[in-house]
């Protein structure tokens, strides 16, 4: 079974985005996000998994995320072959055909092009990969995602948000329980394996939070 951690930051109505761009810009919460996916024993990898705008919106200069397996979604079987230069397909970068490919992709070992192990899957993004991966509980597909690490931005609102993470708080499992609990920060810290600030942080003038949420066995 392969486990599946989105990774997010999202307002208080789960805002992420605006003209498919960040409507913020958090050098602190950025390096955290780049902390913990990059993290991994010696001897292995993270992977991260993201749609084909996700893609497009890393700056060239940044993509692919180094010291990570980046797996694309695009519906084009072609997407690296086009001639664009910031199409080009960099060296541990994978296309994939749906996120179902992607997953499939990530648990065979035998066709990465690394020597290492694949450590921790993210998902990155942006909402239609997330909502489908959420949605795989419903679905036999040997994966589950079963955590969310959530940066929840506080204030401000940034209404003009027009792209949104699903909304998780909600969602209820086979008994009517919620399927997704906040749990401590201290089980926060033990799984990205540092020291995390707690309670809002003020960046630029932005509040946020660093939270995790685990989805109940």
């Amino acid at each position: 079974m392969t486990s599946l951690t989105l990774i997010v930051a999202a307002t208080l109505t789960n805002g992420i985005g605006q003209g498919a761009r960040l409507p913020w810009r958090l050098p602190g919460e950025m390096a955290y996000f780049a902390r913990v996916t990059t993290r991994a024993p010696e001897g292995s990898t993270n992977a991260v998994i993201m749609g084909r705008n996700t893609w497009e919106s890393i700056p060239l200069k940044f993509r692919p995320l180094k010291q990570r397996l980046n797996f694309v979604i695009s519906s084009k079987a072609d997407y690296f072959q086009q001639s664009e230069d910031d199409h080009s397909k960099p060296d541990g970068t994978y296309l994939c055909q749906s996120l179902q490919d992607a997953i499939a992709k990530v648990s065979d070992q035998d066709s990465l092009k690394a020597e290492q192990t694949v450590n921790k899957t993210f998902i990155i993004g942006g909402a239609t990969v997330y909502k489908s991966t959420l949605d795989l509980f419903n679905l036999d597909t040997g994966a589950k995602a079963d955590r969310i690490l959530l940066t929840r931005i506080l204030s401000p609102t940034f209404e003009d948000c027009d792209v949104f993470f699903p909304e998780f708080r909600d969602m209820k499992n086979a008994n009517g329980e919620l399927l997704w609990v906040r749990v401590p920060h201290t089980e926060l810290e033990e799984w990205v394996g540092e020291t995390v600030p707690q309670g809002t942080q003020v960046e630029k003038g932005v509040e946020y939070e660093f939270q995790m949420w685990v989805r109940r066995p």
